[in-house]
């Protein structure tokens, strides 16, 4: 007798979170959804960390994907893994001192000591940074009514480049609102 596959547990309760948290106005889209954003693009600079090259980039790729589907969920946009997967590789394409910052800072982690030092300080705000401004640029297509099959990687480079700025900006203030020494 054969039964019925079941459909996993994770997607129901994914599913089910999306929909009990996506607000009803597109305010609280917005909002829950950048908090989403900024919460993938810290996971992803602590992805950044990871110590073995190339194992980084997949960690750091895996959580854009995985919060692309998120917030395709928030917004009721349906969902292709193989079709986010080429986006983010395409948007990412598009944002190449970054991209090419990422690949060569896991690749620093392969010389001993100093090019380790290096990639630990280098690689997770590269990784937050891109995470961030690729989250960012769906959450605007998205809230305009565009979908995954809509989505055009070069009309967004300039929002991607400000984004990026931004998360620098955000990341300069943090180091320099500190109070100085006391001398």
């Amino acid at each position: 007798m054969a039964e019925e596959p079941i459909a996993s547990e994770s997607l129901l309760t994914d599913e089910a979170i999306a929909a009990s948290t996506a607000p009803e106005t597109p305010e609280g889209r917005d909002e829950t959804a950048s908090k989403l954003v900024d919460r993938f693009a810290i996971w992803s600079g602590v992805a950044g960390l990871v110590p073995v090259p190339v194992i980084d980039v997949v960690a750091v790729g895996g959580l854009q994907i995985q919060m692309l589907r998120r917030v395709s969920q928030i917004y009721g946009v349906e969902f292709s893994e193989n079709r986010g997967k080429a986006l983010i590789a395409a948007l990412a394409g598009s944002m190449i001192p970054t991209t090419s910052g990422i690949g060569a800072a896991s690749a620093l982690k392969a010389v001993p000591f100093f090019g380790a030092i290096v990639a630990a300080f280098v690689m997770p705000v590269l990784s937050a940074g891109a995470t961030f401004a690729i989250g960012k640029a769906f959450i605007q297509h998205f809230a305009s009514g565009g979908t995954l099959l809509d989505f055009n990687p070069p009309d967004y480079r300039e929002f991607v480049k400000s984004h990026k700025d931004m998360w620098d900006s955000r990341m300069k203030g943090k180091k320099t609102a500190e109070p100085p020494a006391a001398a």
